[in-house]
């Protein structure tokens, strides 16, 4: 999977774009305007068509800024969107130290490392930071916030009360908008588009970009990017790793090979790399996708360079890779009893689960069905991968961990979730 050499992307002016904005420190403790006037947009409801759905639906902070709901976890880890029946096809991935995933490009070795979602199609071409073009995605995805005009999106934010407005940020120009007298009911109608002059539409248009910017600042202030997990308080001697957690770590970066994707050097580590892997996981059965379309195929990121003339030849390398996750808050849930997903599709319910599968599975037997996590757990076998090509299988797969061992690196894990109070 790490032998690539294709064409690089960045620009200077790309880096630069991506740099202004951002513009915030993981170590601020208060948000600016811009950060603020992005958790007002980042927590309204009325930015859907229902009135009913926020980035925060997916993205809850209780749960590592990804899907809080127990019940959707422990099945198909799909959300259902505004408009009632409508799912995706993934689960949502964190939102939380996702602004640091430069824009899509290829580095030295070849690989293709950023962008966002799971398949990296929010390549952060469009305003030079893959946050703000994810930004831009479910407010206008039929699945998700579902409306069908991006100045509906716009219309709701100049006309929101927030503590910070949209024109205390970018200026009274950004609102300056002939808006039609039934524009409310229009927006929130499936499929209602507005009818704009052309000057209203170009300033509607510079004003959706401005909103996705404002939400990026949000998602990389120090409030969604706290770096204070037991894992962190213990390199500045504000806490210490049990004997089993320290364990866990050196496996994490020796034998279990988890630092060759899972970055783990220096004081603030985002225990990510941005690449793009297929793990070989299985279908999960529950989607709801395979409702609507029974021969679903999660291709991820060789999907999405299908899409793309200068990149559609490199696409078979690709087929069922997806974004490499931070592992940060990945075991903060709201109580301990919820459950969360894991992987793209959601198909492991508990971390040592996907643990277990990293270790075993190139050793166990293949199972003779679409087994769920729990039912291939318990007949010690794991199903065939949803992609069979490009699996990877150098650095997973047959790790030889023990079963104490395999609990080490779980118990490190769970020490990565921010809040910590020693």
């Amino acid at each position: 999977m790490r032998t690539r050499s294709l064409i690089p992307l960045f620009s200077a002016s790309t880096v630069l774009l991506l740099l202004m904005s951002v513009g915030v420190s993981a170590d601020d403790t208060t948000l600016t305007d811009n950060e603020q006037l992005g958790k007002s947009l980042f927590f309204d409801e009325n930015l859907s068509v229902n009135s009913n759905q926020s980035c925060a639906t997916c993205h809850d902070p209780a749960a590592g800024w990804v899907g809080p709901d127990s019940m959707i976890n422990a099945h198909g880890s799909v959300y259902e969107g505004s408009v009632a029946g409508m799912f995706g096809d993934r689960k949502p991935p964190s939102a939380a130290y996702a602004t640091q995933s430069p824009v899509l490009h290829v580095d030295k070795k070849g690989l293709f490392v950023g962008g966002n979602f799971w398949d990296g199609r929010a390549t952060g071409e469009k305003l030079g930071n893959p946050a703000a073009d994810q930004a831009q995605g479910p407010f206008l995805n039929p699945m998700e916030q579902a409306f069908a005009d991006s100045a509906c999106v716009v219309y709701e934010a100049c006309m929101a009360d927030y503590p910070v407005a949209l024109v205390d940020v970018w200026g009274a120009d950004a609102c300056d908008i002939t808006w039609p007298a039934t524009t409310g009911t229009i927006c929130h109608t499936v499929g209602g588009t507005l009818p704009l002059e052309p000057a209203d539409r170009v300033t509607a248009g510079m004003a959706y970009d401005q909103i996705a910017l404002s939400i990026a600042a949000y998602e990389g202030s120090s409030e969604v990017n706290a770096f204070d997990s037991k894992y962190d308080l213990s390199l500045v001697g504000q806490a210490q790793l049990t004997k089993e957690e320290r364990l866990g770590f050196a496996l994490f970066q020796g034998q279990g090979k988890c630092k060759l994707c899972h970055i783990s050097s220096g004081k603030k580590a985002l225990f990510t790399d941005y690449t793009f892997d297929n793990l070989g996981i299985p279908i999960n059965s529950e989607n709801p996708v395979y409702e609507r379309d029974p021969d679903f195929v999660d291709l991820g990121l060789g999907g999405f360079l299908l899409t793309r003339d200068d990149y559609s030849g490199y696409a078979d390398d690709y087929m069922g890779t997806h974004k490499v996750p931070t592992l940060r808050n990945v075991d903060l849930r709201p109580t301990d009893d919820d459950v969360k997903a894991y992987g793209h599709n959601g198909y492991f319910k508990s971390l040592w689960g996907i643990v277990h599968f990293y270790n075993t599975r190139d050793v166990l037997p293949t199972c003779p069905g679409d087994y769920t996590e729990e039912e291939a757990l318990a007949a010690n076998c794991w199903p065939a991968p949803e992609v069979a090509d490009n699996v990877n299988t150098a650095e997973l797969g047959d790790l030889g961990l023990t079963y104490e061992e395999e609990l080490a690196i779980v118990a490190f894990l769970t020490t990565l979730s921010d809040g910590y109070t020693p």
